[in-house]
């Protein structure tokens, strides 16, 4: 994990989860050695038994740690694997995402839609967006965990900044040159199978697992802004997803006049 400057509040979750990560990659946690209890977490970081719970499933799913029932958390590693989890709750983790995984440019051009393409980003034939393709690769890791092509309309197809090697994401850099705000993102989840194009640039077999995901943000006036197609190898990329109960029980209207 790396720690980076935002503006944005990050989950507590998250920090704890940073916090035991540093921990254990310091070695005050050593390997085979368990980690504190849950109440011993909840004590020392001052939160919930809910927020102790998914900082060490960060971990968990990162390959640091194992939970046994009636044992704890053991250390199994003093680095994570190299399948990247990705946990959303908010547009927040997107950002998140962006800061903890480098995107490596290898294409931008000015490209005229038609087809396909066309019915994907809505447009009409021959409006020309812009085009980003890149390798996403995360720290430490020499194969990428995705392919990522970045589509952008029109009318902000004068972006700069697009360079080399990004640690930000694209909208972020969008709303500042352009003034624009992101207010919703609508995301698709696909189970695909890599032909070998997709295969070869990925660095895995032909027609194996893959995962497909299109984002595609819109502005405050719901007209679309970006999007963004990542193509994942399966055992590189996991994803997870929260959701968390909203209402209660003594929000229910009963009556019980009669």
């Amino acid at each position: 994990m790396t720690r980076v400057e935002s503006s944005l509040p990050v989950p507590r979750y998250v920090q704890v989860a940073r916090t035991l990560f540093d921990e254990i990659e310091s070695g005050r946690y050593g390997v085979g050695s368990l980690l504190p209890t849950e109440f011993e977490l909840c004590e020392q970081f001052g939160v919930s038994r809910f927020t102790v719970r998914e900082a060490v499933k960060q971990l968990v799913q990162q390959g640091l740690v194992t939970r046994q029932p009636g044992v704890g958390s053991r250390v199994l590693a003093q680095r994570p694997v190299k399948q990247y989890t990705q946990t959303m709750t908010g547009i927040t983790d997107l950002r998140q995402y962006a800061s903890e995984t480098t995107l490596q440019v290898t294409k931008s051009q000015l490209l005229p839609v038609a087809g396909e393409l066309a019915k994907l980003l809505d447009a009409n034939k021959g409006e020309t967006w812009l085009h980003i393709e890149g390798l996403r690769y995360q720290d430490g890791q020499a194969q990428p965990i995705c392919l990522t092509d970045v589509y952008i309309a029109p009318r902000f197809r004068s972006l700069e900044g697009v360079r080399d090697a990004m640690r930000q994401p694209l909208y972020r850099i969008l709303e500042k040159q352009f003034n624009c705000t992101i207010k919703t993102v609508h995301q698709e989840i696909r189970a695909i199978v890599l032909n070998a194009q997709l295969a070869k640039q990925l660095g895995v077999s032909a027609r194996s697992a893959g995962l497909w995901i299109a984002r595609r943000y819109l502005d405050e006036r719901d007209e679309l802004v970006e999007l963004a197609v990542s193509v994942h190898p399966a055992d590189r990329f996991s994803y997870r997803e929260s959701f968390r109960r909203d209402w209660q029980l003594n929000n229910i209207n009963t009556d019980t006049t009669h």
